[in-house]
Parts: C-alpha cells; sequence; structure tokens
C-alpha cells in the first residue's frame, strides 16, 4: 500500500494486525491498564464507602478519577510528548502501582486516599496519550484503522471486566482489591519494557518550548487545521448524545420498575451501549473496506442519534437498550475510521498532545451530557428530554456531515502530515574542484598568522 493508504479493496485482517508483535504486547498492557482502572474505581469507592458510610465521599472517589483530564489533560499529555512514549508508559505504571500500594496500607485516613487517588489519576492522561501516538508508528495503513476498533472494543470489554471484578473483590477485601490493581500495574509496565522498542521522542527540537506553550500548539494545530477541526466537530457530537441513556439509566429504570426488576433494567440500559460498540467496531472494522468505511461515516453519524429519536414513545427498558444498542454500533462504525483519518493526518510530534485535547473535550462533553439532561429530567419526562436531545443531534450531526471536507482535502491533508514526519534532508556538501582555487578548503582565519608567529619561536629558541 504506497504511502501508508488503506487498500479500497479489502479491509486489513486481525491477523495482520496482531502479526505486530510490539501491538500485542502494548493491546495486553493497555488492557491490564484499563481492568486496573476501573477496578481501583470500584475498590475505593467502597473502601470510602466503608470508613465513612457517606454516599457523598463514596461518590466523590469514583468522580475523582475523571479530574485529570478536566483540569489538565492536554497539559498532562504535552509531557508524554517530550519524552520517549515507552518510558512514559513505564513510569506512569510504575507510579499508579506505587501510590495504589499506599492506599492499600491499613488505616489510612480517608481524605489522605482521595489525595493519593488523585495524584495515580494523574498518570492516566500522558500513558493514555504516549500509547495513542506510539500506535501509529507501529501499525501503518489499514491496519492502523483496525487496530483502533480493536484497542475500542477491548477498552468497553475491559471496562465491564474492570467494573464487576473490582465490585465482586472489593467486597470481600478492598485492600485484596487495592493490591491485584496494582499487580495489573506492574504487570502492564513489565510488558511495555520487555515487548516495545526504545524510540526516540517524535517531537522535534524546534518545536520545544515552555509547556503551557506546547500545550497551546496542541489545541491550535485540532482546532486551526480544517480537516482536524471537521474530524473533532464530528466525535465530540457523537460523544454528547450517545452517553445520555447510560448516564440516565438508573432514572428510567425506575419508570418501568413495575415491569422490570429495576436493577436488572438498569444494568440492561447501562450495558447496552458498550455491547453495541464492541459490535460495532469490530463488524464494521473487519468486514467493510476501507473506502467504504470513509463513505459510512457521514450517513452513520446521522443515524446513531436518529436511533435514539423513538425514545419519545416511552419504550420499554428493553427497547431503549436496543436502540441504545444500535446508536453504539453506529458510533463504533465512525469513530475507529475517523481517529484514523485524524492520526494519519497529524504530524508525528504532534500526536501526544493533540490526543489530549480530544481526550479532555471528550470527558468534559460527555460529563456535561449527562448533567444538561438530568438537569432537564429533574422538570420533564426522561423519555421527551433524551428524544428531543437526540432530535438535536440528529440536526447537529446533519450540519457537520454537511461541512465536511472533501476527500481530496482530506488527503492533501494527510500528505502535508507525512511531509512533515520525513527527516529533514542533510544539506549538500559541495565538493571542491582543484581547477578552482576558491573550492580548495583553506584554514579558519588567522590560522597562518598563528602558524608563522609559532616558526618565528622556533627560529628565536
Amino acid at each position: 500500500m504506497p504511502n501508508g493508504q488503506p487498500s479500497p479493496a479489502r479491509p486489513a485482517t486481525f491477523s495482520e494486525v496482531f502479526a505486530q508483535r510490539e501491538y500485542r504486547f502494548i493491546l495486553t498492557a493497555g488492557v491490564l491498564a484499563w481492568v486496573g482502572d476501573y477496578l481501583a474505581k470500584a475498590a475505593v469507592t467502597l473502601l470510602v464507602y466503608r470508613e465513612t458510610e457517606s454516599v457523598a465521599l463514596s461518590a466523590a472517589a469514583f468522580a475523582i478519577s475523571y479530574l485529570p483530564w478536566l483540569i489538565g489533560g492536554p497539559l498532562l499529555a504535552t509531557v508524554a510528548e517530550r519524552y520517549p512514549h515507552r518510558a512514559v508508559m513505564v513510569t506512569c505504571d510504575l507510579i499508579r502501582m506505587a501510590l495504589l500500594l499506599v492506599i492499600a496500607l491499613p488505616g489510612m485516613p480517608t481524605p489522605l486516599i482521595l489525595a493519593l487517588l488523585f495524584t495515580a489519576t494523574l498518570a492516566n492522561p500522558p500513558s493514555q496519550a504516549a500509547r495513542s501516538a506510539l500506535l501509529p508508528r507501529i501499525l501503518t495503513g489499514d491496519r492502523l484503522v483496525v487496530g483502533l476498533s480493536i484497542n475500542a472494543s477491548v477498552g468497553q470489554a475491559a471496562q465491564v471486566v474492570g467494573y464487576l471484578s473490582g465490585a465482586a473483590i472489593a467486597a470481600a477485601s478492598p485492600t485484596l482489591a487495592l493490591l491485584v490493581t496494582a499487580a495489573t500495574y506492574a504487570v502492564s509496565a513489565t510488558l511495555i519494557r520487555l515487548g516495545v522498542i526504545a524510540r526516540p521522542t517524535a517531537m522535534k527540537a524546534a518545536y520545544r518550548s515552555h509547556l503551557l506553550r506546547e500545550t497551546g500548539e496542541g489545541f491550535r494545530i485540532v482546532f486551526g487545521q480544517p480537516v482536524l477541526r471537521a474530524i473533532a466537530i464530528l466525535v465530540f457530537s457523537a460523544m454528547l448524545f450517545s452517553i445520555v441513556p447510560e448516564g440516565l439509566a438508573a432514572a428510567w429504570a425506575g419508570r418501568h420498575s413495575d415491569d422490570m426488576d429495576q436493577g436488572l433494567a438498569q444494568a440492561v440500559i447501562m450495558a447496552a451501549v458498550p455491547v453495541g460498540y464492541i459490535l460495532g467496531g469490530l463488524i464494521v472494522g473487519r468486514l467493510v473496506a476501507p473506502a467504504r468505511r470513509i463513505a459510512l461515516m457521514r450517513p452513520l453519524a446521522v443515524l446513531a442519534p436518529l436511533l435514539l429519536v423513538p425514545t419519545l414513545l416511552d419504550p420499554s427498558p428493553l427497547v431503549v437498550a436496543l436502540l441504545a444498542a444500535g446508536c453504539g454500533f453506529a458510533v463504533a462504525g465512525l469513530l475507529p475510521t475517523a481517529n484514523g483519518l485524524f492520526v494519519r493526518a497529524l504530524p508525528d510530534g504532534f500526536r501526544a498532545r493533540a490526543f489530549g485535547v480530544m481526550a479532555s473535550g471528550m470527558q468534559v462533553i460527555q460529563g456535561l451530557a449527562v448533567l444538561v439532561t438530568g438537569l432537564l429530567a429533574d422538570r420533564f419526562s426522561i423519555p421527551l428530554v433524551v428524544g428531543l436531545w437526540s432530535s438535536a443531534g440528529v440536526l447537529l450531526m446533519t450540519a457537520a456531515v454537511l461541512s465536511w471536507p472533501s476527500q481530496a482535502r482530506v488527503d492533501a491533508a494527510i500528505e502535508a502530515a507525512s511531509r512533515a514526519d520525513a527527516p529533514d534532508p542533510a544539506p549538500p556538501v559541495p565538493r571542491p574542484r582543484p581547477d578552482r582555487p576558491e573550492d580548495q578548503p583553506v584554514d579558519s582565519p588567522g590560522e597562518d598568522q598563528r602558524d608563522a608567529r609559532k616558526r618565528h619561536r622556533n627560529r628565536v629558541s
């Protein structure tokens, strides 16, 4: 595939992606880290609740893991741009391991637990940014898109496994759950150290300045480049409505407590989007040709919120779950392709910073979407809120699709990024010609005078 372009004839296969040894190590380490993240949330939440019997403090323990992305994600991701990505990932895993071991010590006061947990989660943005920036250096062409689909699907599964195992282990012993989490980070660091090649940072010396300016460059390249800006708008818009059924699942389940057990209804609705996402990422990523996936991005973008509009009719929890799963399927069908275009249109030295901008924006948008729809649902019925919110999503996605750049413009942006990634050519060295005295090598100024003085001193002595 010339210039790393995906073949329009067929998609990359899973075997081609898993044939890359480094990818296998990164994926395995990532799964362990993801499971550890969610396991730690469940364990610390239960630990704080047992120590304080405070719902507010236990909720704070859960929510604190999102704060690094909200208050400093782009800045922390910029740190990952400055240093070799393997070293960043290993260091972050070891920091999280050490801090969780401290949290597991008996008798730790709750304020200190929350402070240590916040410090540990500060390692998440640079670690994930380094992983995201490293993947395009390992997987090329359509293998990158399929690899991103695998990562997204496995990440959703890791969330389910982490929460379930965390709750089960923590119910018996929160300390044991924290020790298991620390072990997952230790193994993850070992796999990265042994299975990933050490590469120098891709950030060129010419782009180094102070940290805030480098962070600002990440925002500038994402929102200043038309193709990257269009992809960012599409991704942010998808996050704005796809999270709503999951965020309002508990309240929605309460509306139909007579028809179905409330806890079961909540679980079904909350699991629907991740399940749909897993299926969509694997099916679209594997069975649809690369050129067709790009063409499908725009109709899938409109379809995702459109599938949630029928919630206006106040269907049963099972129907809501099916609609939410369809939305997750559509979002998973477009996101890996959009992410693949995004990283290919980015110069290598900006990828970690741009990932920080995108990941932080997604966290903020998802949180705001749940917060706003939750406040609206306090005054109006949940079906009305979700249905109208999704209808607005259809209009927003339609506008994003209509303003989508042409394929020629997308290709030009990818080509410009590939040129920026190319090593600087060495300056030509002139070859002296004997018949041109001016081309003969000359000594530095003043060298003849110094030699003359030296010969004079020798004669005098």
